[in-house]
């Protein structure tokens, strides 16, 4: 493939499969969960209290197995992915620390654009904003990684749960009043022309930016998970590793499930407040078991004569992940949002997580289809002319 001048011509990594299949996967999850927060109140995490029995169950799923556990693994494909760029550079000579900084550049002004445009609990700023911790840290040992990772989500969970317990010991004074009308406002700015979206998402933005800061420690654990993975390259040959993927399933999952169960008791349980944030940090500290378990189990099932079917459209979807990402806010915001239909806080939690099934199959369709014709996503495209600092003349 030839170049312009100024971009760099070289023969890339070889892309890895499996990592391929888990972006893949977990483009499920992170859509399932942005759904239902850019649904409206009625579908968030601890609303919808008089909804039927089959949203509030869906909700409680969702919290239980879905909720805070596949940004886990994209956080931690994002630290594998790191190592993947290292290599990258290398084999073409450059230099690492101004390709990461035109990466992370670009990831940031992405977010900020989804965040303003499409929905206020974008992920890429924070990405971006640790992606120079991590480039800090790369020279830092595997193990003593993992041991920065378990100590940070120690952290967490002190923190989470010590202010829990100062909640509930002392609990603050109602403000119902100010919360219905807060909301009352909310759902009529979604419901809105364009202006008043975007005026909507620029009041929010502080509240997920605040969020994103207190996960921050969470994201960056898992992130330095996948670094410590990527030095290691364990994903090189999975194959070789059943039996511990298998182990890693088994132990997993009865830990992450029971955490999960109780995360989610403490959200829809109709407890008092303080249990919400008991319920995160019991979610913080059993939520790795659970994702590493999907991860594992995920990888196992596409080695099986069924799941072999399965993975192409994974991978290819993985491939595209950026691009699916940003397209799923844009669905959503058309469909919920006065950009589009206006559906904001009128369709109850079970039947936007069925939607959100038909645009998933509907996104792992189109990758397929483009992958045909194209290297990668427009927006992989992008990015990756932004990180080499030059396109390439052909996207083959």
């Amino acid at each position: 493939m030839s170049a312009l001048p100024g971009s760099v011509a070289a023969p890339p990594v070889a892309r890895i499969g499996d990592i391929d299949v888990l972006r893949g996967f977990a483009l499920l999850g992170i859509l399932l969960v942005n759904a239902q927060l850019m649904a409206g109140p009625a579908t968030a995490p601890g609303g919808g209290a008089g909804a039927p029995l089959v949203d509030r169950g869906a909700s409680w799923m969702l919290t239980a197995l879905v909720a805070g556990k596949f940004y886990l693994l994209f956080s931690f494909l994002f630290g594998y992915g790191f190592t993947l760029q290292q290599r990258a550079a290398a084999q073409a000579g450059v230099a690492f620390a101004a390709r990461h900084l035109r990466r992370t550049g670009t990831l940031f002004l992405l977010g900020l654009a989804h965040a303003v445009l499409l929905y206020p609990g974008d992920i890429l700023m924070t990405y971006a904003a640790l992606g120079l911790v991590l480039f800090a840290l790369r020279a830092v040992p595997p193990r003593t990684l993992l041991r920065i990772a378990a100590g940070l989500l120690g952290t967490l969970a002190v923190l989470l749960l010590t202010y829990g317990l100062f909640a509930l010991a002392l609990p603050g004074p109602e403000r119902t009043e100010d919360i219905t009308a807060t909301t009352a406002g909310t759902v009529a700015a979604y419901r809105g022309g364009p202006g008043s979206v975007v005026g909507a998402n620029l009041e929010l933005l502080p509240e997920f930016l605040g969020a994103n800061v207190l996960y921050s420690a969470e994201l960056l654990a898992a992130f330095l998970v996948g670094l410590a993975a990527g030095r290691w390259r364990v994903s090189a040959d999975t194959g070789r590793h059943r039996n511990r993927m298998r182990q890693i399933v088994r132990r997993g999952l009865p830990l992450g499930l029971a955490g999960g169960a109780f995360t989610a008791v403490c959200t829809h349980g109709g407890l008092d407040s303080g249990w919400f944030h008991i319920g995160a940090a019991a979610g913080v500290l059993t939520a790795p078991a659970l994702t590493a378990a999907y991860a594992c189990g995920v990888l196992l099932l596409v080695r099986t004569p069924a799941g072999r079917k399965l993975a192409p459209a994974l991978a290819s979807a993985g491939r595209m992940s950026l691009t699916h990402y940003l397209t799923q806010s844009l669905v959503l915001a058309l469909v919920f949002t006065g950009y589009g239909l206006g559906l904001y806080d009128r369709i109850g939690t079970a039947a936007v997580l069925a939607g959100c099934l038909v645009l998933y199959v509907a996104q792992l369709a189109l990758s397929a289809l483009l992958l045909r014709h194209f290297r990668s996503g427009p927006v992989e495209f992008v990015l990756r002319a932004a990180t080499r600092g030059g396109f390439p003349r052909h996207t083959r």
